[in-house]
């Protein structure tokens, strides 16, 4: 048995004919883990984009899955986002591999 969980893959990019893995974010012991890929876009705008349609995903996920309002989901989110921006809990680590 694996100590790992992962999620499952979207059944829309198993039948992808090109798919590519952008992030995966780990809680590990207390901590997190990030692999990613850094320089996928020539514009880093490109991840604010990602990350506001992952805030998006999560405010449904908060719907879906406890009937809280996506607006006031979003804006919790943005709230701790703002928070962590202007006073960031850790600094991020880690080195490029290839």
């Amino acid at each position: 048995m694996s100590k790992t969980k992962e999620l499952p893959i979207p059944p829309a990019v198993l039948e992808a004919e090109q798919a590519l893995e952008i992030a995966r974010v780990w809680g590990a012991d207390g901590e997190q883990h990030v692999t990613l890929a850094g320089e996928l876009w020539d514009d880093p705008a490109a991840w604010g984009l990602v990350l506001v349609d992952l805030a998006r995903h999560v405010a449904n996920a908060y719907e879906q899955g406890s009937g809280r309002e996506v607006n006031e989901v979003l804006e919790r989110i943005r709230e701790a986002f703002d928070a962590e921006w202007d006073s960031p809990t850790d600094q991020p680590t880690g080195t490029i591999e290839t």
